[in-house]
């Protein structure tokens, strides 16, 4: 059956940076419901908007430029969707673009850009240590979330950069995953800024169908953990750790 699409553009801070992402879609749907859009809904005893979100924000963090794309039972200008979910969003939630798409597009994150502001003391020798980082072949890290493992996050590094007062990383993302900003900080020493109420932000999402330069990014592949690194009685490693 014929649809229309849409790809809208949101802000999520405030307070609204600690609702989760199942909170959050919960949100957009009754946005939508009290906004009286035509939306698409799925099949079953339990129907939902066909809202996608391009990639969940992790807690706490807030999100500049984030994006959902909704499917529609007919056309509605794009102006006249943004207008209607501004007066439906509650505090922290910004409507920032509403823009017509190809049914057929989808809203694939190629990269994603983080950014935390750093206390002046904190500065010291951290040049030094970004250049180390970006130089490393490997650098396996132990995750215990969803599940404990150890992988080479590495791969999935692209670029960071050191502003006079904040740190900017940039992440490639992949359909298997990708690294975490949490990690990358713990890389730094910088890990502590996070539990001491500094706040993360995620200042863009650049999508697969809005990028020109696709060719020029690395394709991460994931590494196999090397033997050395793996503990024969659990299957993981023990530390933490960069690689060249």
């Amino acid at each position: 059956m014929a649809f229309d699409k849409v790809r809208i553009r949101f802000r999520k801070g405030g307070d609204l940076r600690l609702v989760s992402h199942h909170d959050l879609m919960r949100c957009f749907e009754r946005m939508l419901r009290r906004a009286a859009l035509p939306f698409r809904s799925t099949s079953g005893f339990h129907p939902k908007p066909r809202l996608v979100f391009a990639l969940s924000l992790p807690l706490g963090v807030v999100g500049c430029q984030e994006v959902a794309e909704l499917e529609l039972e007919q056309p509605v200008e794009p102006r006249e969707i943004h207008a209607r979910l501004a007066r439906q969003a509650p505090a922290g939630l910004e409507i920032l673009e509403v823009r017509r798409v190809d049914p057929k597009a989808g809203a694939h994150v190629r990269r994603a850009t983080y950014r935390i502001t750093l206390p002046a003391d904190r500065c010291a020798g951290l040049s030094e240590r970004i250049a180390k980082l970006l130089a490393a072949d490997h650098c396996w890290v132990e995750r215990t979330r969803p599940r404990c493992r150890r992988y080479d996050l590495r791969p999935y590094l692209d670029q960071i950069r050191l502003e006079p007062d904040a740190l900017e990383i940039d992440l490639l993302v992949t359909p298997t995953g990708g690294a975490r900003a949490e990690e990358v900080l713990q890389l730094l020493g910088l890990g502590d800024l996070l539990s001491s109420g500094v706040i993360l932000e995620r200042t863009r999402l650049e999508l697969q169908d809005e990028t020109s330069n696709l060719d020029s990014l690395p394709v991460p592949v994931p590494m196999p953990v090397p033997e050395s690194l793996v503990d024969s009685g659990t299957g993981m490693g023990t530390g933490t750790g960069t690689g060249s």
